[in-house]
């Protein structure tokens, strides 16, 4: 009789765990319950990956961040960097509107954080970029745009499959830089596919959307600037421009003696020294975050916020420790080390 009873509350303690996992919460595997050196919040945060191919060789890596407050109510947005190769974790997470930077060992809080007012999903793509992989290393040799943006998509469908709530939710898609060309391609096969979530807008920052009209503004902005001379300038403009060398280094490849003779003429005369995206703004002059312990670029009475001059340091140490990688539920798939950008 004792060992009957025994073996009917082993068999109802069993099913009752099966029941618990079966309808179980599915984004708890997700959640992160700190990251090292992670100030007090009351949010909450998860990430991971997704695959996006059936053979499950190629995985996606995301961090997601609900808003402060009301998340239920919050539209949701996407958020893509661009390069190409570029990490949204690294850059869009860390450096520019994340809840949280890096400042040495710790991370202190970004009064700035687009998750006042936004739950904000971060994503590395395409696979080769930041912690994403292929285990099938052909891929990164084949890889283009449109490949990209399918990839995304198939992301999406997953993601929201897990965090299904939010399919009720506004969505919007952001990036920056190449983004230009990865938020439109994504945001074009999400109209034409017509998933169940709901595609509001789009957002682009800085973009890069036309090579002739943005790249070649790059020569005019440094020459009005007085940073190059009137004559590489004009070297620039009857014999090889910055379009043209975009075209030859991302495209084929292979860089003409053309355009790497000007290029080399044009990065001379504006320095070491300068910084090329705010040539009056502060650069890191040391490998080290030493510099950043001390400096900002911009008044932090004025702007109430800490700006780090060695961010893209101080984020690349941080995310290569172990416990961060850990507690990011994040790992190295044929590469040593995690890198801001890849080729």
């Amino acid at each position: 009789m004792q060992i009957h009873k025994c073996m009917i509350a082993l068999i109802i303690y069993s099913f009752f765990i099966h029941t618990c996992f079966v309808s179980g919460d599915p984004t708890e595997d997700f959640k992160i319950e700190r990251l090292p050196g992670q100030p007090y919040f009351t949010f909450q945060q998860y990430a991971g990956y997704v695959y996006v191919d059936n053979a499950k060789t190629r995985a996606l890596y995301f961090y997601f961040v609900e808003a402060e407050t009301q998340p239920e109510s919050r539209p949701l947005v996407l958020w893509l960097n661009g390069g190409p190769g570029c990490s949204a974790i690294g850059y869009g997470l860390f450096i520019e509107h994340g809840p949280f930077r890096p400042k040495g060992d710790i991370l202190i809080k970004n009064e700035y954080s687009w998750n006042k007012v936004a739950n904000v999903l971060y994503l590395e793509a395409p696979a080769g970029v930041g912690f994403s992989y292929s285990t099938n290393k052909s891929y990164y040799t084949l890889v283009n745009d449109h490949m990209t943006a399918q990839d995304s998509l198939e992301f999406l469908n997953g993601w929201f499959t897990i965090f299904n709530k939010y399919k009720e939710h506004d969505f919007y898609i952001g990036g920056m830089s190449y983004g230009g060309h990865y938020v439109t391609q994504l945001a074009n096969l999400v109209v034409e596919k017509k998933p169940s979530y709901k595609l509001k807008g789009i957002a682009l920052g800085s973009p890069l959307l036309d090579f002739n009209t943005d790249a070649n503004a790059r020569d005019e902005f440094y020459w009005s600037h007085g940073l190059i001379s009137d004559n590489v300038y004009h070297l620039r403009l009857t014999v090889c421009n910055s379009s043209q060398n975009l075209r030859e280094s991302l495209i084929t490849g292979n860089i003409s003696s053309a355009c790497n003779t000007t290029s080399i003429l044009s990065l001379e005369q504006v320095g070491a020294s300068t910084n090329l995206n705010d040539v009056t703004g502060d650069i890191c002059l040391s490998s080290d975050t030493s510099q950043s312990q001390t400096e900002s670029s911009i008044n932090p009475q004025k702007f109430g916020t800490y700006i780090d001059v060695c961010a893209d340091n101080t984020t690349t140490k941080y995310l290569n420790r172990e416990d961060v990688k850990k507690a990011l539920h994040a790992k190295l798939v044929g590469v040593n080390s995690w890198e801001l950008c890849s080729e």
